[in-house]
């Protein structure tokens, strides 16, 4: 009986299929697993070394152990009626049943393609090689898959009787397992792993064995897990590059003036206070993209604080020591050096927090050279923060606060891990994959390059935050004691530009702007368009996002957003005008060592310092 036309050609298409899955080379696959092996071995000796000489200590079973303490809370609600377990087990069932009859119906011959049981989310990139689609057993898996995951995020979402705080981790447990398992992630569950693999004869597991072992020797004994070329890239070279000079230093902050490029400025100098927790050039990562330039450019005298990437020394640093040393000291140097005591204040993320507890403190104390605040996605109550309060517990912060105790600091790597799992389905996994299995190096990214630049947190600095702002929200309260005094943010009447942005997973635009309401004089609140960093870091020449303007903060945010202006482009333009109406008298432009001795050019020493 002869072959029709159609059927010769399904039979070629899945012979085709077949062979791009077979070894070609045997003995050359086989050498290269032996040097894999080889590979991972320094793997496993880079991570082994450190641990054998006492210079590691692992901390991995606390968050597990917190995982499975919040699993446990979940599966009580689910098995404590049988009834309930059941229909939640015959849930999932049915689901890989869908599954099941899909995959039988697709390698059946002439039978159309069905549709998928589940569809992947809008915008999940792990799914996008044809083979997902095409091949039967790559489209099993995948949506086996995402019925399994989409099964367990409906667990926490409809478990009755969990608090806020259980919930949350739990979601965010959740996420993380799966997005671990996913079977992207695996040579053999995904088809261009597994093409690569055998077409390269392996050779992309021995490149990747070795990166791999070159980052946990980087991280002296943890993975350090690099997101993209970080060698294009130098501080003061190509990234951090506006002109200017440190005119202060003190032991936690270097104070950095910067070159004015106008002849004429506004009269009130401006001071940024970025967040200690990561430094403080992604807002001059490049010239392009340069709030810093940018705000020189529109006549501003600017000064930032350059904070310390702090060591055992600096372990008894706490809020205080970063107000009088920081902000205040940076005060008294804008003073010095151009002789003007009222100033404009931006705080950014942390950076901002700070700044509004020290603005309680200093409406206290009689200092009020602090005339307008700016907030770049800063939160002040912390009753809605973002997934970072997964975090935030007794428990887990009495187990931060005994790390710490050791040093005298937390490892600037444990800080980078956690931003990196707010977001591990771009941040970890697909480097992972790139790096590890495909053997890839990963391109050069100057924001990447500033996202990887970690900074250590100073014991006493990082428990006060996290007990007073996260755990205890003591700041909002009216509680939060500093310098012997309560401090209350009723006390901050001076105006406030309160920016928050749409996407932000670290300081939600709910939180921010739920914050507003505890100043005591005017606020303008305004959403940009993106997330904590592209929201804040937007040129208006990119002509990218958008912002939204409105009426007072008050009442109900989605009544708020719902009633805001939409502006296309950056918020940056609409924020230097509210500047100028504050006051906008011009002096000549003011040169950085016209009235006091410098201490070398700008970006500084303490912005160079690695962990």
């Amino acid at each position: 009986m002869s072959k029709t036309p159609d059927s010769s050609k399904a039979e070629d298409d899945q012979s085709s299929t077949v062979e791009q899955y077979l070894v070609k080379d045997p003995e050359r696959f086989a050498l290269n697993m032996a040097r894999m092996v080889e590979q991972a071995g320094k793997a496993a000796s880079a991570w082994a070394e450190p641990r054998e000489k006492g210079e590691v200590r692992d901390h991995v079973a606390e968050p597990v152990v917190d995982m499975v303490k919040t699993f446990s809370k979940l599966s009580e609600y689910w098995l404590a009626d049988p009834q309930r377990a059941l229909e939640a087990q015959t849930r999932l069932f049915a689901g890989y049943m869908t599954v099941w009859g899909n995959a039988i119906q697709r390698i059946s011959p002439n039978a159309e393609a069905p549709d998928d049981a589940v569809k992947p989310e809008r915008g999940d990139k792990r799914f996008q090689d044809p083979e997902w689609g095409r091949n039967a057993f790559f489209d099993f898996l995948k949506q086996a898959y995402l019925v399994t995951s989409r099964w367990a995020a409906d667990l926490v979402e409809h478990a009755e009787g969990l608090d806020d705080h259980t919930r949350h981790k739990a979601s965010f447990y959740v996420k993380q397992v799966s997005n671990a398992i996913s079977p992207s992630n695996f040579i053999l569950t995904n088809p261009e792993l597994f093409r690569e693999t055998v077409a390269s004869n392996g050779e992309n597991l021995v490149r990747g064995m070795k990166m791999l072992a070159e980052d946990i020797a980087a991280g002296k004994g943890d993975l350090k897990l690099r997101q993209a070329d970080y060698s294009p890239f130098e501080i003061g070279k190509n990234v951090a590059t506006s002109p200017g000079k440190v005119v202060g230093r003190s032991d936690v902050a270097e104070i950095i003036q910067y070159d004015p490029t106008t002849e004429t400025v506004l009269k009130r100098p401006l001071l940024i206070c970025p967040p200690w927790i990561n430094k403080y050039y992604i807002l001059d990562l490049n010239p392009q993209k340069s709030f810093i330039r940018w705000a020189i450019e529109q006549g501003h005298t600017v000064f930032v604080i350059s904070w310390i990437n702090p060591d055992e020394r600096h372990g008894a640093k706490g809020w205080e020591a970063y107000i009088r040393e920081g902000l205040q000291y940076g005060l008294d140097t804008i003073e010095k050096a151009t002789g003007e005591r009222e100033v404009n204040a931006i705080g950014y993320c942390v950076g901002g927090t700070l700044l509004a507890a020290a603005l309680a403190l200093l409406a206290q104390e009689g200092d009020n050279r602090i005339k307008s605040a700016t907030f770049f996605t800063t939160q002040v109550d912390f009753t809605h923060a973002g997934d970072l309060k997964v975090f935030v517990d007794e428990d887990q912060v009495a187990a931060v606060e005994k790390s710490m105790h050791e040093k005298g600091y937390l490892d600037g790597t444990k800080m980078a891990t956690a931003f990196n799992m707010l977001r591990s389905g771009d941040l970890i996994w697909p480097y992972v994959i790139n790096n590890y299995m495909r053997g890839k190096d990963p391109l050069p990214f100057d924001l990447l390059y500033w996202n990887a630049d970690s900074t250590r947190m100073a014991a006493a600095n990082h428990s006060f935050y996290l007990r007073n702002c996260y755990l205890e929200n003591n700041l909002t309260r009216g509680v939060m004691e500093l310098a012997g005094r309560i401090v209350s943010l009723a006390d901050v009447t001076i105006p406030v530009y309160n920016l928050a942005s749409k996407e932000d997973h670290i300081a939600p635009a709910l939180s921010v702007f739920l914050g507003s309401q505890y100043f005591g004089g005017d606020v303008e609140y305004v959403m940009a368009g993106s997330g904590h960093i592209a929201g804040v870091v937007n040129p208006p020449a990119a002509k990218k996002y958008q912002y939204w303007t409105g009426g007072k903060p008050v009442g109900d945010f989605g009544q708020w957003f719902a009633n805001a202006v939409e502006h296309p482009g950056s918020w940056w333009t609409h924020w230097q005008h509210w500047i100028e109406t504050q006051d906008d008298t011009l002096v000549p432009a003011r040169k950085p060592g016209k009235h006091m001795k410098t201490l070398g050019d700008a970006p500084g020493t303490y912005v160079k310092v690695r962990v």
